[in-house]
């Protein structure tokens, strides 16, 4: 385009006749050159009256002008510009510039569009503030520092940029902070009033009408940030936080996560190169995993190997792998993982450093502020406010929909460094002493309640009776929550010799552990238990958890061979403190890893010899193990193509059901009988007779359903789907999808065979 500019009028009349002159519409102009349609409108409307130089430059390259066109643009544009508004002489203004945006920022895509929505869709009236806040190493500054970068056309009155030191010794105060901003916008010292209040109204009667934009970086809280929000008019304010700042009233928030694992690695390929990370991807994908997907410790990762450019990823990933290694080696020059974590660390009052080292202590990813407070000896209220505190100043994670916490990971490994080094071992293991004492008391008291023999009592036991779980559902919840940290209060009673607690609460277990035979942690469980009762010399109470252990090597972990060895030494047991019960269930457990194993004679040999020696006793126990292995037995005999025997089989283990069980509850009963309904559907379905095996497994599922025994309502309900497949049922389709989904889920040996059965169905659609 020609040098021929339009000589008068101010600023917003050249732009517009420039504008048409060209041919644009304020979109293809906003287009060209990256300044909002918002902005040039504006501009040409007089309301912003001196954008920035680079504002200009940008409108200039968009609108095709030649060096002398462009430089009377900028002449235009400059009477427009803030000056102080005091009679007194302006000082050189002090420049509050942006910090540099970083080349090789990565992803953060939705929380970047999400600002520019709310800068487009803002009403001129009224400023928008967001608050960026989270742990330390999100990467909050340098997402705050890119937006701005971005957002920058849309405010040509300016970008001011201000680090408050929050986390530092003596942060900003407001007054100075204000101090700055006012000179940054050109009012000399003499001007600039005494007092914060007038300080806050003077910034704030100066950037009414203005396009601005301010970076509060790395605020201490509320009460510094409040007095330097805009009051009314244009301008965003982006502050960045390692608090929620949860006081700030009528802000928006920008919620920044840990990255996700490929865009981990891409950060990683930004930093260091595609050729590094394409010849060790599995490296670079592991990497970016034990550095908890923290931009911090992923990009202190990359620098590292930057200046290292013959070093392989690989190393680094080995020396990262141990715990005990990985914060030493996330350090890069003067960036450090355990640096910033510090800082906020020694922020926190006594009581909520004490309650994060000794958190640290916890089981598992996550853990209740009951488990927080036994660590920390502190009350539960107590425990609460140090949780909620530590989870404001971003050093815990809070659930969404419960009262539990978690630590990232590399966090984590800083509270157990400064366990140990504050703390030291003594005080460790009487927290962990403490906290393995009570959680045993409350998950036998609470495992009790699924006993069939304590079914009708309220348990004993609990460490806390006012606060302990009521009912079976409440004792589920509860051990299913806390499963991480009863098991680890049962692996540290058995490594300290408390092998009476051990078995008991393992003894306990046993009915609850039916509810959940998915997982695989009972091997564990009944393990220990059968050790305890071996250095406690009971030849009985040896049996009995040999033989829960070899169920859980059956039904758990699906390890037939274990399984069998658990039998074997149950029954040798057994038999020395003749134990007849305990006999044959030994009997029966062998016999269904020696059909796993393939040696189905031996398992029907074991299976008859376990039935007749339970048929000879009388207790309610023989009844039960005499059901269980009638149902067992005729799975089998109906596997080997012998259904109407098997069908005999399991009708007599319904009579006993439907006899009842003196001393038995009603549901235990009902549950065994479930089971051979379940069992005589499939012999009637082998038979041919469907009508009759649907009813009977229906009646099976429903149970299941209902008892929330997730380990038996799915085979069942594969069962069914088998059937109504066969029968080309409409109901088919969604049964066998519904089990296949769970059955993976559950990790199910059955798992294959409902994939292949629903598979085969869609195949025939």
């Amino acid at each position: 385009m020609g040098s021929d500019t339009p000589t008068t009028g101010d600023f917003g009349q050249r732009l517009r006749e420039l504008r048409t002159r060209a041919g644009l519409s304020q979109e293809a102009l906003s287009h060209a050159s990256g300044v909002s349609v918002r902005a040039l409108a504006d501009l040409e409307r007089g309301r912003t009256r001196g954008p920035q130089r680079r504002t200009v430059r940008a409108l200039a390259e968009g609108l095709g002008l030649d060096a002398a066109a462009a430089a009377r643009l900028e002449e235009a544009a400059a009477p427009g510009r803030p000056r102080p508004r005091t009679a007194t002489a302006p000082a050189a203004p002090t420049t509050l510039a942006l910090p540099r945006d970083l080349q090789d920022f990565t992803a953060r895509g939705p929380a970047l569009a999400h600002l520019l929505d709310l800068v487009e869709h803002a009403d001129p009236a009224r400023p928008v503030v967001t608050v960026v806040a989270g742990q330390p190493g999100l990467g909050k500054t340098t997402f705050a520092v890119h937006a701005a970068h971005r957002l920058a056309p849309h405010f040509p009155d300016g970008q001011f940029a201000l680090d408050l030191h929050g986390m530092g010794p003596e942060p900003v105060t407001p007054r100075d902070a204000l101090a700055r901003l006012l000179r940054a916008l050109g009012v000399a010292d003499a001007a600039i009033p005494a007092g914060t209040d007038d300080r806050s109204g003077l910034w704030r009667s100066l950037i009414r009408d203005r396009r601005v934009l301010l970076l509060l970086d790395n605020a201490a809280d509320e009460s510094q940030v409040h007095p330097l929000l805009p009051g009314t008019g244009p301008a965003l304010t982006i502050v960045t936080s390692r608090h929620t700042l949860a006081g700030l009233e009528s802000v928006h928030r920008t919620d920044l996560a840990l990255l996700r694992r490929e865009e981990a690695v891409e950060l990683l390929t930004r930093i260091i190169g595609p050729e590094r990370v394409r010849a060790e991807a599995q490296a670079a994908r592991d990497l970016a995993d034990l550095c908890g997907h923290l931009p911090l410790a992923v990009r202190i990762a990359g620098q590292r190997l930057l200046g290292r450019p013959h070093e392989r990823l690989g190393k680094l990933v080995t020396r990262l792998a141990e715990d005990g290694r990985r914060l030493d080696g996330l350090q890069a020059g003067n960036l450090r993982v355990r640096a910033a974590f510090a800082l906020s660390y020694r922020q926190l009052p006594e009581e909520s450093r004490v309650f994060l080292r000794r958190a640290s202590l916890a089981a598992g990813p996550h853990f209740s502020p009951e488990t927080g407070a036994l660590l920390a000896c502190l009350p539960y209220d107590e425990a609460v406010a140090c949780a909620e505190e530590l989870t404001d100043a971003g050093l815990l994670q809070s659930d969404p929909a419960t009262e539990r916490y978690r630590f990232h990971d590399l966090l984590k490994l800083y509270a157990a460094e400064q366990l140990e080094a504050e703390d030291g071992p003594e005080a460790r293991d009487a927290a962990l002493d403490r906290a393995a004492e009570w959680m045993l008391r409350r998950a036998t008291a609470a495992a009790l309640r699924f006993d069939a023999d304590h079914h009708r009592d309220a348990p004993h036991g609990d460490p806390d009776p006012a606060g302990a779980p009521v009912g079976r559902e409440e004792a589920r919840a509860w051990l299913e929550a806390e499963r991480a940290q009863w098991l680890a209060a049962l692996r540290r009673a058995h490594d300290t010799g408390r092998h009476r607690q051990v078995v008991d609460a393992a003894e306990a277990m046993h009915w609850f552990s039916d509810l959940n035979q998915h997982w695989e942690l009972w091997v564990e469980v009944f393990r220990r238990s059968a050790d305890a009762a071996r250095a406690l010399g009971s030849r009985r109470e040896e049996a009995v958890h040999l033989n829960y252990l070899a169920w859980a090597y059956n039904l758990c972990v699906h390890d037939p061979h274990a399984a069998l060895t658990a039998a074997d030494a149950a029954l040798t047991a057994a038999r020395a403190c003749g134990d007849r019960l305990q006999v044959g269930w030994a009997l029966g457990y062998g016999a269904g890893a020696l059909h796993r194993l393939g040696r189905a004679e031996e398992a029907h040999e074991r299976l008859r010899e376990a039935a007749r020696c339970l048929r000879e006793q009388d207790s309610p126990h023989a009844r039960l193990g005499e059901l269980t292995v009638l149902n067992t037995l005729g799975g089998y005999l109906r596997q080997a193509g012998r259904a109407a025997e098997a069908l005999d089989i399991h009708r007599r283990s319904a009579e006993i059901c439907r006899a009842g069980i003196p001393g038995q509850p009603d549901e235990l009963v009902e549950l065994y009988h479930a089971v051979a309904q379940q069992q005589i559907g499939n012999d009637l379905a082998t038979l041919g007779r469907w009508s009759e095996a649907e009813a009977q497994l229906r009646q099976a599922l429903g149970f299941f359903e209902a008892a929330q025994m997730p380990a038996w309502s799915e085979p069942a309900r594969l069962d069914l789907g088998q059937l109504l497949s066969a029968t080309g049922h409409p109901e088919a389709r969604e049964t066998l999808l519904a089990a296949r989904d769970a059955l993976a889920a559950l990790r199910s040996p059955r798992q294959d065979e409902a994939a292949a059965a629903f598979d085969g169905l869609s195949a025939g659609a």
